[in-house]
């Protein structure tokens, strides 16, 4: 398995992973014109962020989002990690702490001083994961306010 940025030929691919992994987050519904508008967003905007695939051979197996942010407090980038997936097919062989670690060291190199996350309370097995890779708890509280009715909600 290797790992590198995605590209517009991966979309689709990446939709579908978004697909399995919004079935299993008790906050989102998968919504395919939504994702796919989204990944495009991103793969034109990199400054923004950046999509990354874990690929066996030619098949997109995993992928992870990382969206770029500029902390006050950190006083630089930081970086959002989001959507870490991998086929059910290819989950507990460690291709997702590989995956993760890749995101963590292009940040470093990138000069990225955090990385943050956000995860299912009820998930324990990615709590334990990203625990086990060294994200610590944060004293923080997740609040949303939605600007906009969520069916006409657009990045």
């Amino acid at each position: 398995m290797h790992i590198e940025f995605a590209g517009t030929r991966d979309i689709e691919t990446m939709a579908d992973l978004l697909h399995e992994l919004f079935t299993l987050e008790s906050d989102f519904k998968p919504e395919r014109a939504k994702q796919l508008a989204a990944l495009k967003w991103i793969l034109d905007h990199p400054a923004h962020g950046r999509l990354f695939v874990a690929r066996e051979g030619d098949q997109v197996v995993g992928m992870a989002n990382a969206l770029i942010s500029i902390s006050t407090a950190e006083g630089g980038p930081v970086l959002i990690l989001e959507d870490v997936i991998l086929a059910a097919s290819h989950r507990g062989n460690g291709h997702g702490r590989h995956l993760v670690e890749h995101v963590l060291a292009w940040a470093h190199s990138q000069n990225i001083s955090r990385v943050t996350l956000l995860a299912d309370k009820d998930n324990a097995a990615a709590l334990v994961f990203y625990e086990r890779l060294g994200f610590e708890e944060s004293a923080m509280v997740v609040r949303r306010f939605r600007t906009r009715k969520a069916d006409t909600a657009r990045p």
